[in-house]
């Protein structure tokens, strides 16, 4: 019968964790341009193989969502990739 007790224990306990996360988020704070600007630029600065890496993975995935707009499947879908892409 020791259990009992501690169980109501934990119930309560929980429920007062609970309540805590449950409490009201913080309002946002403002951000200004210039700080947003400066939080998205990498300390090191954006090299050219970084933009060229990110400019063919959104033309590949434009390619992809095309292809699969044509309902293109298996070899074709293969083909129209690369063609699009334009990979060697």
């Amino acid at each position: 019968m020791r259990s009992v007790p501690a169980i109501a224990l934990l119930i309560a306990l929980s429920a007062l964790i609970g309540a805590r996360s449950w409490a009201a988020p913080e309002p946002p704070t403002r951000v200004t341009p210039a700080a947003a600007a400066s939080a998205s630029v990498p300390a090191g600065g954006n090299s050219s193989a970084d933009n060229e890496a990110a400019a063919r993975h959104a033309k590949r995935t434009a390619c992809i969502n095309q292809a699969r707009a044509k309902k293109l499947v298996g070899a074709q879908k293969t083909a129209y990739i690369k063609s699009c892409v334009g990979a060697p």
